[in-house]
């Protein structure tokens, strides 16, 4: 197992948000953790990131142990992070925003370009030298993803992607991660679009009041009904 997050805890303040997360990520697969709203994925997102301080439970990369390191010493470890915020400099450029991402590769890696990144999307390029700030929701979508990419993570955790993007930008959105794990680095999604969800991953998790409820195959998902209606649908 590439990623393993052991009997996970959190807490923001007195409110006891992660209660025991168990979940593992294999080497090169995208895997999809889904819920509804306050179910608890995002803050695992942060928890295993270190944003928010894990109270109990273990986060290990590789077999190393990242539970309640710094956020930046859990990105130089190998997780790269995609905020559901889209946290891009306003003040900077595209290409500077780019370039603050920008970290060696690993050893026997080929590492991922500031072209690469133009490459995935071509209206960065245009907007090179346009400040994030002036971007649509979309663009600062993409520059943030890219920028964590850049920090050649083995494993990339992105939290809603296509929330509030056009379907030809979601699109692409979803077909750059596909690439992404074609090129071996692992995924953790977050996604309220089940069917995209399902669509793309090897694995899933669901997501209830702060556990994992349900782990499987996306057609293992498809015939229970049960978790879906009592998990996932909004009545």
């Amino acid at each position: 197992m590439l990623l393993s997050v052991e009997g996970l805890h959190a807490h923001y303040g007195k409110s006891h948000i992660l209660h025991g997360v168990d979940l593992g990520v294999e080497d090169g697969a995208i895997v999809s953790l889904l819920g509804r709203n306050g179910s608890g994925r995002s803050t695992t997102l942060r928890a295993m990131m270190g944003i928010v301080p894990p109270s109990a439970g273990k986060v290990v990369l590789e077999g190393r142990d990242l539970t309640g390191l710094r956020p930046y010493t859990v990105a130089r470890a190998g997780l790269g992070y995609v905020p559901e915020e889209r946290l891009a400099f306003p003040n900077l450029t595209v290409d500077e925003n780019l370039q603050m991402g920008v970290q060696p590769g690993r050893a026997g890696e080929t590492p991922w370009t500031v072209e690469d990144m133009y490459g995935y999307f071509p209206r960065l390029r245009e907007r090179r030298a346009t400040k994030a700030g002036n971007l649509s929701g979309g663009e600062q979508q993409m520059l943030t993803m890219c920028r964590s990419l850049l920090g050649n993570p083995r494993v990339l955790l992105i939290d809603e992607p296509t929330e509030g993007l056009a379907p030809k930008i979601v699109e692409v959105v979803m077909e750059v991660i596909l690439d992404i794990q074609r090129r071996g680095v692992a995924v953790v999604l977050v996604e309220q679009k089940l069917t995209i969800a399902l669509k793309v991953a090897h694995k899933v998790f669901v997501m209830g009041h702060g556990e994992i409820v349900f782990e499987g195959t996306p057609d293992e998902l498809r015939e229970r009904p049960e978790i879906r209606r009592d998990w996932l649908e909004v009545s």
